[in-house]
This record gives C-alpha cells, sequence and structure tokens, in this order.
C-alpha cells in the first residue's frame, strides 16, 4: 500500500507567496530547540501544557568520495505507552539528500539500532507507512528542520513502536567525509491531545522534463472530495495541518491550488525556487477543506541539461508533497501516466496529468488517547541520549589542523566548493545566491573579482591574506564579523556546525598560499 507515503532538490528569498494564516515550520541552524527532560509551557484550554523533548544521536556515517548511499537507520524508542509527538525535529552535518521516516513495531524488520541495508530487513517506505504511520520527511539537503503542527494536533506513536528512516544520501567530493544524523521528539500529554492526524501524499511520476528548457507539471485531481467520500463512506470532512513540497536541483516552483467552494482558486502552499532550506508549512488554525471539490499540485523545473530527466534519484527529478491532515482514511494520489502538453506561459511548458486515489482508513492504532492516558503520568521514554542537544552546537575552526591533501584550486573546488556550495545550489550554475557561481569556468576570476554582499568593502578571496578573505571568514567563523561590527551567517548557509577544520585549512591554506589558478 503506497499511502504513507514514499516521499521525499538555492535561492536567496524562497518566496512563500503567504496567502493563507500559515507559519513557516522549518528551523535554521541559528536557531536551537531546547532539550529538556518534562517542562511546562504553552497553553490548551486555559492549561499549561506539559511537554518533553526526547533526542537520540544516531552517529556517524562515512562516505567515500563520489558515494552514493542508501541506507536506512532506526530508533527504538522502548515506550510501553502510546506517545503522541507535537513536533519532530531533525538535524544533520550534511551529504543527507533526503530522508523519509516512519514508526513500525518493533517486532518488524529487526534488528539493531543504528545504520544498515534496507535490503537485509526486507524494509521498504511502502511496507513501512502500512503497518505503522509517517512521522516525518526532510526537506531535500537541509540541516535542520522542525515539523510542528497546531496545539493539540500530534502523530501518534503506539506502544511498542520504533522509529524507522529511510535516506538518501550523497557525497560528490573527492575526499571521505562523515557526517551525523540527530533526531528530537517533541511530547506532549495525552490529556493535551485533540487531534491524531494522518499522512497523505501527492506525487507526480509521469515526468519527462525537456531539454534545455523551463517547465511545469501539474497534477490535476478535480475529483478529490468525490473519492474520499467513496473511501471513507462521510462527507467530506478534512482539515489540512501541513505540507511539505519536494523536488531535486533542477526545480525551481512548487504550488498547490485548492478548487471549489469558498477555497476556490486559493493558493494553499507555493514555493518559487530551490533552497537547502526546511520549506514544510503549519497551518494553526488548521485550513478547513470543506467544500473544495479538487485541488491541483505543480512542480516547475528549469532544466539546463542536454537531455531530458525523468523520474529517479541521482540525477533525475521528482515531484511529491506530503501533508499531515485531519482524516478519516490514509491517502496516495499519484499521477502515474497519461501526461498532454497543454501550451506555453512566458516560455514555460506546461504540462497536465490526471489524478489516480488510493485510500485506505486509518489503523485501528490512530486513535485518541483513552480517558485513562489522559487522567495518568506522563510517562516520557528514555532516549539513551540525555544532554544530547537537539541541534549541535557550532564551534569555530582551528587554524591549528593542517589540510589533508594540496591546497591547490583544483582540490578546493572539488573538495568544498563542489561537495558543500553547490551541492544544494546554492552557487552553482542552477543557482547563484549572492551572483557567486562556483561552478563558473573561470573559477579564479570569479572568486577574485566578486563584489561582496554580506560585508561590502572586504574581498571575497585575498591573495595571501585568509583574515582579510570574506570566503575564508564565513568558512571558518560560527558568527563571522562584518567591518561594522555585525554578525553574518556562516556557510554552509543553514548548516548547524562549520565544515570540517580539514576542508576549511584547505581554503585557508590556498589563500595563504597567494590564491594560485
Amino acid at each position: 500500500m503506497t499511502a504513507g507515503l514514499a516521499l521525499l532538490g538555492c535561492a536567496d528569498d524562497p518566496g512563500e507567496g503567504e496567502t493563507l494564516a500559515a507559519t513557516d515550520s522549518g528551523t535554521s541552524g541559528d536557531e536551537d530547540p531546547t532539550d529538556s527532560d518534562t517542562e511546562t509551557g504553552g497553553e490548551t484550554g486555559g492549561e499549561e501544557l506539559e511537554t518533553a523533548v526526547v533526542t537520540h544521536r544516531f552517529g556517524e556515517y562515512t562516505l567515500a568520495p563520489y558515494e552514493e548511499a542508501l541506507p536506512c537507520v532506526q530508533w527504538t524508542l522502548d515506550n510501553e505507552d502510546a506517545i503522541y509527538a507535537q513536533a519532530v525535529t531533525l538535524s544533520n552535518l550534511g551529504y543527507f539528500h533526503h530522508s523519509n521516516w516512519f514508526v513500525v513495531p518493533d517486532n518488524l524488520f529487526a534488528g539493531e539500532d543504528g545504520y544498515f541495508d534496507c535490503a537485509d530487513r526486507n524494509f521498504t517506505e511502502i511496507g513501512g507507512a502500512s503497518v505503522g504511520t509517517v512521522v516525518f520527511a526532510q526537506s531535500t539537503q537541509s540541516f535542520v528542520e522542525e515539523q510542528r503542527t497546531g496545539a493539540g494536533a500530534v502523530i501518534k506513536i503506539p506502544p511498542g513502536y520504533k522509529v524507522i528512516g529511510s535516506a538518501h544520501m550523497l557525497n560528490v567530493g573527492p575526499a571521505e567525509i562523515t557526517t551525523d544524523l540527530f533526531m528530537s521528539l517533541e511530547l506532549i500529554h495525552p490529556r493535551d491531545v485533540e487531534i491524531v492526524l494522518s499522512p497523505f501524499r501527492l506525487t507526480y511520476y509521469d515526468l519527462d522534463i525537456p531539454a534545455n528548457a523551463r517547465s511545469r507539471f501539474t497534477g490535476v485531481c478535480d475529483n478529490f472530495a468525490a473519492d474520499y467520500e467513496a473511501v471513507a463512506g462521510v462527507p467530506f470532512n478534512m482539515k489540512l495541518h501541513y505540507t511539505l513540497p519536494h523536488y531535486h536541483y533542477l526545480g525551481d516552483f512548487f504550488d498547490l491550488t485548492l478548487s471549489g467552494g469558498a477555497l476556490d482558486g486559493m493558493s494553499a502552499h507555493s514555493l518559487d525556487g530551490f533552497n537547502g532550506e526546511a520549506n514544510g508549512k503549519t497551518f494553526d488554525p488548521p485550513l478547513d477543506l470543506s467544500g473544495i471539490d479538487g485541488l491541483r499540485f505543480t512542480c516547475g523545473f528549469d532544466n539546463w541539461r542536454d537531455v531530458n530527466v525523468g523520474w529517479g534519484i541521482g540525477d533525475q527529478e521528482m515531484c511529491v508533497m506530503l501533508g499531515l491532515a485531519e482524516s478519516d482514511i490514509l491517502m496516495d494520489i499519484t499521477v502515474n501516466g497519461g501526461t498532454v502538453a497543454v501550451g506555453e506561459s512566458d516560455g514555460v511548458l506546461e504540462y497536465e496529468g490526471s489524478c489516480d486515489f488510493f485510500g485506505i482508513p486509518k489503523s485501528i492504532e490512530q486513535t485518541l488517547p483513552t480517558q485513562a492516558e489522559r487522567e495518568g503520568p506522563f510517562r516520557v521514554p528514555e532516549s539513551g541520549d540525555e544532554g544530547v542537544p537537539p541541534v549541535p552546537e557550532c564551534v569555530d575552526h582551528d587554524d591549528s589542523v593542517a589540510p589533508e591533501m594540496a591546497p591547490t584550486l583544483d582540490n578546493v573546488a572539488a573538495v568544498v566548493f563542489e561537495a558543500s556550495c553547490t551541492f544544494s545550489s546554492c552557487h552553482g550554475t542552477a543557482g547563484q545566491a549572492a551572483g557567486l557561481n562556483l561552478q563558473a569556468p573561470n573559477l579564479l576570476g570569479e572568486l577574485l573579482d566578486h563584489e561582496v554582499v554580506g560585508n561590502p568593502g572586504m574581498a571575497l578571496v585575498e591573495p595571501g591574506e585568509p583574515g582579510g578573505s570574506w570566503l575564508y571568514q564565513v568558512m571558518a567563523r560560527c558568527e563571522p564579523m562584518t567591518g561594522d561590527g555585525y554578525g553574518a551567517s556562516h556557510m554552509p548557509r543553514n548548516a548547524p556546525v562549520l565544515l570540517s577544520d580539514e576542508a576549511v585549512a584547505l581554503v585557508r591554506e590556498w589563500i595563504a598560499g597567494g590564491a594560485m589558478p
């Protein structure tokens, strides 16, 4: 069953298109959710909320040069009682293209916690969703992301369930790298639970993205409400709490538009550009979809390559949206074929395909807390990683560390720029944040002649002087200071920590040696 949803590619300004009362739920690397035992805070129904944050560190994972990996990873919660997650935070140290997370019974896909080969335990995302539920999905290449829903709306993790994620990881450089991964669950007392959310998914599989062109593909789901009623056996009564789009580095647009009723023509979630940030959106209050007939979801692509691109991983593309909703059923809405060209607008080729609808009733485990749970104590499982922060703390570069390879421009480009700065299309051909293209044919000229935006008056690269080079400062300091005394963001953008000392040392020594070609 595909209902949950095997999910889930840097613009300076993603342009959210705020057409509804909604908030971006992603956190940046500068924000620091607090790891704690049990505390009170916030209110619901006039009473203080009792909350707890449980954090788990999955451990280091090493990628060989140019390695692409698809590992699974497990965290056994050892929860004797049901727990209710108001928010989920995922943080990593880079090289996670994306990851999708489920909770399943402890006795399934048996094995030790940590990373494992998915095939060794016969784990698939479809299998995980069909026996449990979706707990989280990561935005493409985000370092830190919080998925938070409105007060009292939760993801339920039944007793004796564990967390399993499937990850897609990439090292596009010639040096071995090591990364790490952390997950935090913010739990609330059962008495404060009002809604147990259900996941659903929208997917446009039938992609044939034309070469050397901009294009958009729209899934037309005009019978969405009627299809829902046919499966649920009740009038359409869905409320939207959270949405998260997903595409890869060629993607430059997403939109979810509603049709019919009072919300006809309303864009519920719109996103422009590709960025390495968290792109989930929380609807608080939830968006009541009663009265709509259908919906349309669109992904746009700027395919600058000389070949058509289809659905897939690696250098292929995706068009997916995860949703969390008040719903009586789980849904998987897909475009599997029949795509037709419908025209062109402002140089963008437009395609459409009709949606196929699949739904099943919610699991009997996904019920509201019992009265005994509501009246009982707040039982919080131990993670085994008490004291570990949800987001790793940043530490300045240790300038006593030497690089592990010769400090040449070629090595800097391959080990640092390609693997970290253009990986998320922030400073590549497809995306040039602050006007900087680190894939430029004349890379040395781009570095020496570039006008610094974040700290005017300082050179991006001052040959022989790392301390006078803004490139080195933003890579070596957690909070680099401008000439006016203001703190700026370090690079990579949105990362909780800096690159490895060895990688930064490579840049430092290349500049110190005269920034030679």
